[in-house]
């Protein structure tokens, strides 16, 4: 009984290299698009607030949103990401209030916000906001502050 045992024949195809990992876990970049999320919601926050002249809670959950999700996203697991974002969130908060003053006085006063940061300054409109503030405002800080902490664990995942 002979056999004629022949190995298969080689496949025309290669098999594919592993995927490479993704980039996770640098928490200075994490850090770093945290912070650019962070203007980039404290302008959409003014903005908003402008265009229909009040707070509303859904958008300081965007802010944290934003905020939160950059900072997880890319920066990875580390434990000190949750709480930048929320400390970023709640000066994202704050910038976006300011920005919506800012917006406020140039509509009112016919100039441009570049006019009103120039004659009235950071600490005029920082008076105004003092002046402004209620109970509500803070309640927006601390949505902001607790969405971003949750979207930075949950997006680290």
């Amino acid at each position: 009984m002979s056999q004629n045992f022949q190995p298969p024949a080689p496949s025309p195809y290669t098999e594919a290299p592993a995927p490479a990992p993704a980039r996770r876990g640098n928490v200075g970049l994490g850090i770093v698009a945290a912070v650019v999320a962070a203007l980039i919601a404290a302008a959409a926050y003014g903005g908003i607030m402008n265009a229909i002249d009040r707070e509303v809670g859904y958008a300081a959950v965007g802010v944290g949103l934003l905020v939160g999700l950059a900072a997880g996203k890319i920066g990875g697991r580390n434990p000190v990401l949750p709480v930048v974002a929320a400390v970023l969130a709640l000066g994202a908060v704050y910038l976006g209030q300011m920005f919506y003053i800012a917006l406020m006085t140039a509509e009112i006063a016919n100039v441009g916000v570049v006019d009103v940061l120039d004659k009235v300054g950071v600490a005029g409109l920082n008076d105004v906001w003092k002046k402004a503030t209620d109970f509500m405002s803070f309640v927006f800080f601390g949505i902001g502050a607790f969405v971003a902490f949750g979207a930075a664990k949950k997006a680290s995942d």
